[in-house]
């Protein structure tokens, strides 16, 4: 059977169409992301020795990234400096216990995940993951455009930049570290015991005899009884 021209054609466009099928390099297949290493950018700051320390020595580094890499939330962390932590007044940190550390710490972590313009949106005070007896403690955030104020009640300080802003994490540097009223504020005085009244001094001064008034007593009954024996000896040898 004779090739026509017309089928001629139609075979040599299907052979061009199957060449460059096989000559089309595959996409690779996307990388699935891995979990989110906290650790990593405050290493990569350069500037979170101090931090770094003691979110290890109390565990709650394990604790975050855990949480991090499991909640849908995300999480938003104020990472002081080194030079916040040595503007502190001297024995700061080793007055706390390790459980007050903890709390210290988690001060400094928000539950959820915000970039900048989210701060200056929110309703304050915005609870943090630190808690104690009066519920959980909250910050405070105010500001305008690029800038954020934070406060805590006993410090206020900026943020102007992120170490990471990208979901689930965001790591913002501030330079100083965020104080608690409930571990740093001022401590109500200790209730001194009540004074004795002067109504039971009165009463224990009348139940106690005078130690002056009875010994001169005393004295001038023996000095009453000597005379009285004297005069019934002369009365007996006239």
């Amino acid at each position: 059977m004779a090739t026509t021209p017309l089928s001629f054609f139609l075979l040599s466009l299907l052979s061009l169409s199957l060449n460059a099928q096989a000559q089309t390099p595959t996409a690779p297949a996307p990388t699935p992301s891995g979990p989110v290493n906290f650790t990593a950018v405050l290493v990569k700051g350069g500037q979170f020795a101090t931090l770094i320390r003691l979110l290890n020595k109390t565990q709650t580094l394990n604790q975050i990234e855990n949480q991090l890499n499991s909640s849908s939330e995300g999480m938003t962390i104020f990472a002081p400096t080194d030079n916040a932590f040595n503007n502190l007044k001297a024995g700061a940190l080793n007055g706390l216990n390790q459980q007050e550390q903890v709390q210290l710490l988690q001060y400094h972590t928000l539950p959820k995940f915000y970039t900048m313009s989210n701060l200056l949106l929110v309703s304050n005070p915005v609870p943090t993951q630190a808690s104690g007896q009066d519920g959980v403690w909250g910050l405070n955030f105010t500001g305008q455009s690029n800038q954020v104020n934070i406060s805590t009640g006993l410090v206020e300080v900026q943020i102007n930049n992120a170490l990471r802003q990208d979901s689930p994490l965001a790591v913002y540097p501030v330079d100083k570290v965020l104080l608690p009223e409930a571990l740093f504020g001022v401590k109500p005085p200790t209730a001194s015991p009540p004074a004795p009244s002067s109504k039971s001094n009165s009463t224990v001064a009348a139940a106690e005899p005078s130690t002056g008034k009875n010994s001169a007593g005393g004295r001038n009954v023996a000095l009453g009884l000597v005379v009285g024996l004297g005069l019934v000896c002369m009365g007996i040898l006239s």
